[in-house]
């Protein structure tokens, strides 16, 4: 089955939330876009009980989470030397308990063409679905966040937006999960 076929489900979906740190951030073409959908994702994963990894990249060197994304999230960031998720140990075992091989990754985060690219790589290659949120990804510049997700689409993932996914995870407008999540959806 076409992956883009596929609904995302809360049971099956993870959110790894990639490298929004004190030193990058600032260099990031629209992003305060990219924060914005990146936290209504995080909040939408915790209103769902969906798990939630959070990475740096060589914190020494980039700095801290930003404050605004450490502050929702429960878990302490994952610190990696590998620019993508996958060729980190710590990273590959916590998803490991944290979601089903079988499962599907939900990705937001920074550089598109860089840690966020190779993440959705390594995960493909693990036999992941991954869907990139594509308002809540960004890079320096706009071509490098294009280049990103062409290449990321090219090798199978699928993409998405912020709101796609938060409609596709919720289901229906019954659930109290949407009258959880009405506020950040106006």
């Amino acid at each position: 089955m076409n992956p883009a076929a596929r609904l995302l489900r809360p049971e099956t979906t993870a959110l790894v939330v990639i490298d929004f740190q004190e030193k990058l951030v600032p260099a990031i073409d629209g992003i305060e876009r990219v924060l914005a959908n990146s936290k209504k994702l995080i909040r939408l994963a915790q209103t769902l009980s969906m798990p939630i990894l959070l990475t740096t990249q060589y914190a020494k060197g980039l700095g801290a989470t930003l404050p605004e994304i450490a502050e929702l999230v429960e878990a302490e960031p994952m610190d990696k030397v590998c620019f993508g998720c996958f060729g980190d140990d710590p990273f590959r075992a916590a998803l490991a308990e944290a979601t089903p091989h079988s499962g599907t990754l939900l990705l937001a985060g920074i550089e598109s063409h860089i840690c966020v690219a190779q993440t959705a790589l390594g995960a493909i290659a693990d036999g992941y679905g991954v869907h990139v949120a594509a308002d809540a990804v960004g890079s320096r510049t706009a071509e490098n966040r294009t280049a990103g997700l062409e290449r990321m689409h090219s090798a199978g993932a699928v993409m998405s937006t912020t709101e796609m996914a938060i409609y596709e995870l919720l289901g229906n407008s019954s659930r109290a999960e949407f009258k959880q999540m009405l506020p950040y959806l106006k």
